[in-house]
C-alpha cells in the first residue's frame, strides 16, 4: 500500500456535519494527519472567501498551502494566490441564461469576488449560496455582463424536481465542451471542461511530486467523483450520492458521525 502524502477533502457536506459545522473531532483529525507530514486540501465548488473560514479553523495558511476551488477551475495557495485558472467562455455565459428560460431555473454565474445573478427575483438557493460562500450577490441584466467579466462558474437554480427535470434536458452543445456537475439537489454547475476537482487534484498532486497513489479524496455529491476516481484511495462519505458510492474504493463513516476524521484515521494514518 501506498503512502498517503496528501488527503483532499470537500467541503459541504463532508467536511462539515449535517448542520453546516466544522466539528472538532474533524479538526483533531485534520491537524494529526498534517502533524504526520499528510498535506490537506479542500476541493470545493466554493469560492475561496468561502473556504478561508476553514483553513483558519484547521490552521492552514501561506503560500505552500492549497485549495482547489469553483469546482476545479481554480487552484490558489492558502494566500489566494491563483495557481491554475480555467474561466468560462462569454458565448456560454449567453446560451445558459437563455437556456435557464427554457428550463424553468433562475441563473448566476460566479467571478472571483460576486454572485451575479440575472434574475430579478432572486432565488432562495441563492441567498442561501451568498451567506454559505460569503460572496455579495449582484443583480445584472444579461446585457450588462460584458465579455471582459471573468466567468469562473455559471450555475442553474430551483427547486430538486426541477432540476432532475433539467439535467436530462441539457443540450449537446454545453456538454461537448463544458464540464456539467449537480453539486447541490438544487444546482447544475457548468465549467470550462479542462476544469474538475480530479483534474485539479491531478495538477496539483503533480506540482508536489506525488502520485494518485499518495492521494486520498473523500467527497459527497457528483462533482466529487473525478476526484475520488482520481485518487488511489478515493473515499464516499455514508451520506454520499450513489454514483459516487459506485467509483469509491472505500467507504466512510455519514459526515453526522464525523466520517472525515473516520476516514483520516483508518485509511490515511493507519
Amino acid at each position: 500500500m501506498s503512502e498517503i502524502k496528501l488527503i483532499a477533502i470537500d467541503i459541504d457536506g463532508t467536511l462539515l456535519n449535517e448542520e453546516n459545522i466544522l466539528a472538532q473531532e474533524t479538526i483533531d483529525a485534520v491537524t494529526e494527519a498534517r502533524n504526520n507530514g499528510i498535506k490537506v486540501v479542500l476541493c470545493t465548488g466554493r469560492p475561496l472567501t468561502g473556504v478561508k473560514p476553514y483553513l483558519k479553523k484547521l490552521n492552514i495558511s501561506g503560500n505552500n498551502e492549497y485549495a482547489i476551488t469553483f469546482n476545479g477551475a481554480q487552484v490558489q495557495d492558502a494566500d489566494a494566490n491563483i495557481i491554475e485558472k480555467f474561466d468560462l467562455d462569454y458565448n456560454d455565459f449567453v446560451g445558459l441564461e437563455k437556456l435557464s428560460h427554457k428550463l424553468n431555473t433562475n441563473f448566476q454565474i460566479e467571478t472571483t469576488d460576486y454572485i451575479y445573478t440575472t434574475n430579478r427575483d432572486i432565488s432562495p438557493y441563492s441567498v442561501a449560496e451568498s451567506y454559505l460562500v460569503r460572496m455579495p450577490i449582484r443583480v445584472r441584466e444579461p446585457q450588462e455582463i460584458t465579455d471582459e467579466t471573468e466567468i469562473v462558474k455559471a450555475m442553474l437554480i430551483a427547486d430538486p424536481n426541477i432540476i432532475d427535470k433539467a439535467i436530462s434536458n441539457i443540450p449537446e452543445s454545453f456538454l461537448d465542451h463544458l464540464t456539467m456537475v449537480r453539486s447541490e439537489p438544487v444546482f447544475i454547475e457548468f465549467v470550462n471542461q479542462k476544469a474538475s476537482k480530479g483534474a485539479a487534484l491531478s495538477k496539483l498532486a503533480t506540482r508536489l511530486g506525488f502520485t494518485a497513489e499518495n492521494v486520498m479524496a473523500i467527497g459527497d455529491q457528483g462533482n466529487d467523483i473525478s476526484m475520488v476516481t482520481y485518487a488511489g484511495t478515493g473515499v464516499a462519505m455514508g451520506n454520499a450520492a450513489d454514483d459516487l458510492k459506485k467509483v469509491a474504493n472505500k467507504i466512510t463513516k455519514t459526515n453526522k458521525e464525523n466520517g472525515v476524521a473516520y476516514a483520516i484515521r483508518n485509511f490515511a494514518l493507519k
